[in-house]
């Protein structure tokens, strides 16, 4: 048995950041990796996908060339060897950075396998036990598998196996309509797949308000996106070399005929092969590890970061777990979970950046509230770049003249979302930014314009 100061269990955004610090206060620390250093958001998320995304958009400007008084020669066309090889080239650059810096910090030792608790403190990795007062689980999630009738007689992909493809599917049908979903979708459509999207709710990314989700549906159709909701009925079939797939239970909408399928129906915690019950970890229902506001299980010693505790399937909510964690562990200061304030963005082109209580959630609180709203097609900036699709909406309260929340779909949305969030965390009144002078011209400079077009909520 070998014995450590602290374990840390997986190598995602929480783990490494929460070792160095833990290390660098001269405490003897355990990284356990079983597989690909970085998690998710390096492997098979954040990284890889958003330089498909931006393969994608070259695709997709070139196309446009002419819309800028720009001409290319006839028959633009994508090399997917090439589009996988820079993904991979990006994606494992910050892969091999991940491993380097573990294995170089100091006070640092990393072990490569799959961990398993033998007890509350005592965790194996092989042929080898490490004991430890501290451990802190850091596993990460995976693809859910969808309970479809029929996937067990075809080839289907999910977001991890989708990152070995280096080839253009003919027509790829898509099971989800959300946020991995959509991205996959517009991206490889613009790669020159068809693309299905068959989504069970009665309308795309059904967390958003309604506007929202019939801007992204007009956005992602009008290139040349297949949309089917209500698709509550899937079941698939091999046809030949061909995949059959029925979505609707009333049988009158034509079927699907494509050549490759992606599940995109949500993901699920790596818990279910830790031997938790062997330290008395509490988890719920679907297999989250439950922890409090400080991230502390129900075990004392155990804390459980980043998207295997439920508390937020992002990268940078995990990186802000290993802030939490280390801030009361290490500097006397106490942060807690509760004090974030949730903020996301969807990748699909342009971005929706989301921060906040969306519009539908405000109206249930019954607070009174202030609503703008404002086109793309009347910011200037959207305009000239030939990019006015989509809209801006900012929720204030009526009494204390806080932000509530904002949804930006458009150009920018992913970067201007950070005005709104940062005024949130300083609790200050809208009339801070109303009077601001910003920037000529961005995106941003027309949200004090509509801060000053606030009606109420009505």
């Amino acid at each position: 048995m070998k014995s450590f100061d602290a374990i840390v269990i997986g190598t995602g955004q929480a783990g490494p950041y929460l070792t160095s610090r833990l290390a660098g206060a001269g405490l003897k620390v355990a990284v356990i990796e079983r597989q690909l250093f970085g998690g998710t958001c390096v492997n098979t998320g954040c990284i890889p996908t958003k330089a498909m995304v931006a393969s994608a958009y070259a695709a997709h400007m070139a196309r446009r060339a002419a819309d800028f008084g720009v001409k290319v020669p006839d028959g633009i066309s994508v090399d997917m060897r090439r589009v996988k090889s820079r993904k991979d080239e990006i994606s494992g650059a910050s892969r091999t950075g991940v491993e380097s810096w573990l294995r170089g910090m100091a006070n640092c030792t990393v072990f490569q396998g799959h961990a398993r608790f033998e007890s509350a403190h005592e965790v194996r990795v092989g042929d080898e036990v490490l004991r430890a007062e501290r451990v802190f689980i850091n596993v990460g999630g995976r693809s859910l598998m969808a309970q479809i009738a029929g996937l067990e007689t075809i080839p289907y992909l999910n977001n991890s196996s989708m990152m070995g493809v280096d080839y253009l599917p003919g027509h790829l049908i898509v099971v989800g309509g959300s946020y991995i979903g959509l991205e996959f979708g517009q991206m490889f459509r613009r790669f020159g797949s068809r693309v299905t999207i068959l989504e069970m709710s009665p309308r795309l990314i059904p967390r958003e308000d309604e506007d929202v989700s019939q801007a992204v549906r007009e956005i992602v159709e009008a290139e040349g996106i297949d949309v089917r909701t209500n698709s509550k009925c899937i079941e698939f079939a091999r046809e030949g070399d061909a995949i059959r797939a029925r979505a609707e239970c009333d049988g009158n909408t034509p079927e699907v005929t494509g050549t490759h399928v992606l599940l995109a129906a949500g993901r699920r915690p790596n818990t279910d092969d830790l031997g938790l019950e062997h330290a008395g970890v509490a988890m719920d229902t679907r297999g989250y590890i439950q922890v409090d506001d400080e991230l502390r299980t129900s075990v004392p010693g155990i804390w459980a970061l980043g998207d295997c505790n439920g508390k937020g399937a992002f990268t940078h909510t995990a990186y802000n777990d290993g802030e939490i964690v280390a801030a009361n562990l290490l500097d006397g200061d106490t942060r807690r979970v509760s004090d974030r304030i949730m903020a996301y963005n969807l990748y699909i082109d342009p971005p929706l950046g989301r921060v906040g209580m969306s519009e539908t959630e405000v109206r249930k609180s019954g607070r009174r509230a202030l609503i703008a709203t404002r086109p793309m097609s009347k910011v200037g900036r959207a305009v000239e770049k030939g990019e006015s699709q989509g809209f801006m909406k900012v929720l204030v309260d009526a009494e204390t003249k806080q932000f509530l929340g904002a949804s930006i779909l458009g150009v920018g949305g992913d970067e201007v979302i950070h005005c709104i969030l940062d005024m949130m965390y300083a609790k200050a009144p809208y009339t801070v930014m109303q009077r601001a002078m910003h920037i000529h011209p961005t995106v941003s400079e027309l949200l004090p314009t509509m801060l000053g077009e606030l009606r109420p909520l009505e």
